[in-house]
Formats: structure tokens, sequence, C-alpha cells
């Protein structure tokens, strides 16, 4: 009861004061006392009759709700359906029903129902929409009893909670022949590696995730190494993509910083690369390390894209120096087919740190984010951040990155053909006329005549 007297509205308030107020004027006035104080027990008794009505109701209500869809991108709605059943053999009194959701998705939507009869079922709909990525938890439903003179309210909270996953965009990438196949044909299509006898088996050192059962036992004894046999080996196209979450590495603020950008892209290329057949994998500077050769091979992509977008959809800035756990992760998963980096702004002296994770024949593609034009600079701040730039792209261009150039408000769809295989020529030219025009520079001449690039891009002598 004390409860119910707890949620009594501000007219079974009033009503309270002025049915108590009502009689003690009974006791003071010394003529029509007797009729004031019937009036004083009617008013006074109407609001504790409606709390105790409130109090005593045994509704049986039971709640479900659900999202579709439950995984939307940024910027996207989603609609989010409340089911309301009366369980119970009473039929409900009037309903204020509530869905708590972070601010961040909207205000908070209610709805008012009249009636509910024994075991009906009502249902209500409402929209969501954000902005910003993340997990954002729906829940716990309110539901508001009151009676039908409004004197008195109590709410009623279900435990039950759901969590909408706000992704970041991803972009639909044209195809392209991004180059680093040398493990596969790019399809994914099983090839036998050698099938003559047991002294004929293919092997290879054993790299982490490597069914043991493939121990070639006698190449093992001989080598010293765990050894694994490759007949019937599924040739696949392997990829890593990198993204740099250093918070000194990015700039501006909120969806249009530079950090979600490359967030974007990151999805994007992931999505892009497990739909085509590539073995990918996401590793961040923060020690993030997703790989879909932990799903079923049967279905390539499948449950590696959701995850993907999940971790993607709650990846936050690092306070990481540098990008060294990188390197340590791609060495330890034997990563050998291409290298797609999303990076920030990078030091010179990350320069070489860097570059080393490109081993071989690896493909290394870095999409370089010029993060100066993500602010308001002045000119000379502009110029004097472009030459740093343009000195670092052609720093890994020469250690035989392919550096594709972003800037603030560039769509990755149209900067994508630049990652394919032509790109890698052009690349080359374009760190073979900075270096000699360095060297030139350095000498007192002039920089070389920059139409021979095109020469060395076409293939031509």
């Amino acid at each position: 009861m004390r409860e119910a007297l707890g949620g009594l509205t501000v007219r079974g308030r009033s009503f309270l004061g002025a049915g108590l107020a009502a009689a003690l004027c009974a006791f003071v006035l010394p003529q029509g006392g007797q009729d004031l104080l019937r009036v004083a027990i009617l008013v006074t008794m109407l609001p504790l009759a409606c709390a105790l009505v409130v109090a005593r109701t045994r509704y049986r209500i039971a709640c479900g709700r659900r999202l579709s869809p439950s995984r939307v991108q940024a910027g996207e709605q989603a609609r989010v359906v409340l089911e309301l059943d009366n369980v119970s053999r009473l039929p409900t009194g009037l309903l204020l029903v509530e869905d708590k959701v972070p601010y961040t998705l909207g205000s908070r939507p209610r709805f008012v129902l009249d009636r509910v009869e024994s075991r009906g079922r009502r249902e209500v709909a409402y929209r969501v929409r954000s902005d910003v990525r993340g997990r954002f938890v729906l829940g716990p439903l309110t539901v508001q009893l009151t009676d039908p003179f409004g004197m008195c309210e109590l709410t009623r909270s279900f435990t039950h909670r759901d969590a909408l996953i706000v992704t970041p965009v991803v972009h639909s990438l044209p195809a392209v022949r991004l180059g680093g196949e040398w493990a596969s044909s790019g399809e994914s299509n099983a090839r036998s590696v050698a099938a003559a006898g047991e002294d004929d088996v293919a092997t290879r050192e054993y790299r982490h995730g490597d069914d043991r059962r493939r121990i070639h036992w006698r190449s093992t004894a001989r080598y010293g190494n765990l050894m694994v046999r490759r007949e019937e080996q599924p040739w696949q196209s392997r990829a890593t993509v990198v993204l740099d979450t250093r918070e000194r590495a990015h700039r501006g603020d909120g969806p249009a910083s530079s950090f979600e950008w490359g967030v974007s892209a990151a999805g994007s290329i992931g999505m892009h690369l497990a739909k085509h057949g590539y073995s990918a994998q996401l590793i961040t500077d923060a020690g993030v390390t997703l790989s879909s050769t932990a799903f079923d091979t049967t279905a390539p992509g499948g449950d590696f894209e959701g995850l993907l977008l999940d971790t993607l959809a709650v990846v936050a800035t690092s306070t990481n120096p540098t990008l060294d756990r990188v390197g340590t992760a791609i060495r330890r998963s034997g990563s050998d087919g291409l290298i797609i980096a999303v990076l920030g702004a990078i030091d010179l002296d990350e320069v070489d740190s860097f570059a080393r994770m490109r081993r071989g024949t690896t493909t290394g593609i870095a999409f370089l984010l010029n993060t100066a034009t993500w602010l308001h600079l002045s000119e000379p701040m502009q110029a004097q951040e472009r030459v740093k730039y343009e000195h670092i792209s052609g720093q890994l261009r020469q250690r035989g990155w392919r550096v594709i150039p972003v800037s603030a408000g560039d769509p990755l769809p149209a900067l994508w053909p630049q990652a394919g295989r032509g790109g890698q020529d052009l690349d080359l030219a374009e760190a073979i006329r900075d270096h000699v025009a360095g060297e030139g520079q350095a000498a007192g001449q002039a920089p070389a005549d920059p139409g021979s690039a095109p020469a060395l891009a076409g293939g031509r002598p």
C-alpha cells in the first residue's frame, strides 16, 4: 500500500489534500460541519480507493520485442515491434507503455493501450535511427498501470533487453584484380599438389591453425620442424586487412572524422574480400584479430561477415603510439598473400617498421589518409602537411607498397580501382621518379622529366 500511495498522481494528491482540508474545516466551523465532513470523507476516500485497486491489480503481462533488422548501417532505420500478451483471466485497464532507448536513437517511445482483453495480444511498433555506429541496448520495457480516474499510477518493468548493432557504412566495391594470388587462383578452387605416393608428397612448414592430422612425420624427422602435407590442399587467396586505430593518427570528430572513414573502409574491404572467396582476417594495433578461417569453409564469408561488422561497430581509438602490434600479429598468423592497410598519419621514422610487414612476394596495398585535409588549416599549413604526406607516400612506394592517397570526402568505390594490379607499375614509376628527382636535386641538377614516368607504367621501353 505504501508503494501505491507513492504512485498518486497530481490529481490524486490534490483530492487527498482537499479532503483533509475539508475535514479540518468541518471541525472548526460551528454550523454545517456534518455536511462538509461527508464531502471530506468522499473526496479523501476516492484517491485512496483508486490506489488500493491499482495496488491489488494482478495483471500477468508477457512482453516480447522484435528488431527488423537487428543489424543496420549507420544512417539507416530499424523497426522495433513490441508484443504485449495478457496471460491473465482479467482484462487490463488503461496501460501506458514506454520502452527505454539510448538518447542516440531518439526519444523514448510511448504508447497508450486502452484495454487488453483476457488472453489478448497487442502489437505496437516504432522506428529508431542512429548516425553513429555502436551497440545499443533497447529496454527494459515499462508498463504504467492507472485507474480510470487518473488518481494513481504504478510502474512495472520487464527485465528483457535486446541489442541493436549499428555498423559502419559498407560500400559496394567494383571487382578488380588485386594481385597477391600466388597462393591460389582467386576462386578458392581445390587443386591437387601431389598425388603420386607417400615419398612424393609435397610438404611445407606447420602454420598456426593447420590440422594436426596432416602432419607428415617423415619430413618432420628429416627437417627437425613440424611439416604438413599439401596434397589436395584448397588453394585460397589470403588477405589481411589492417586498420590503424591510433588516436594520434586521426583527425576530426564524429561521423565525419578520418577514423570513421577508415573504419568504413576496413568494413567495405573486408566484406568485399570475403564475398569473393578470400580467406580474410582483420588486424588492428589494439590487438583485435579476426580471421575467417575460424568459421565453416562450406559457407565462405557467411559468419565472418557478420562478426566483422559486429567488431567494427564497437571498435574505438587506441592510445598505442606505434603499429608494432600489427607486425607481431601478422607474423604470428603467417599471412603470405595480400595485405591491405588503412592508415592514418604515420611519421617518417615509422615507415621502415611498417614497410617490413610486407615480406617476400606479399602484395601490400596502403590506403594512406591525408588526415590534414580533415582539419580546417590555413593554406601555408596545408602546403606543409602536403609535402610531408607526399614524402611519406614516396618512401612507402620505394619499399614495395602500393599507396593510394586518400583525402577528406574521397569515396572509397572511386579509389578502389587504384588497388588493382595495374596500379603496381604506376607506383613503381612514381617511386623511381621521386628517387631520381631527389638525387638530381641533391646534385644540383634539374628534376627528371615527369613525362618519362608513363613509359615505365605502360611497360614499354
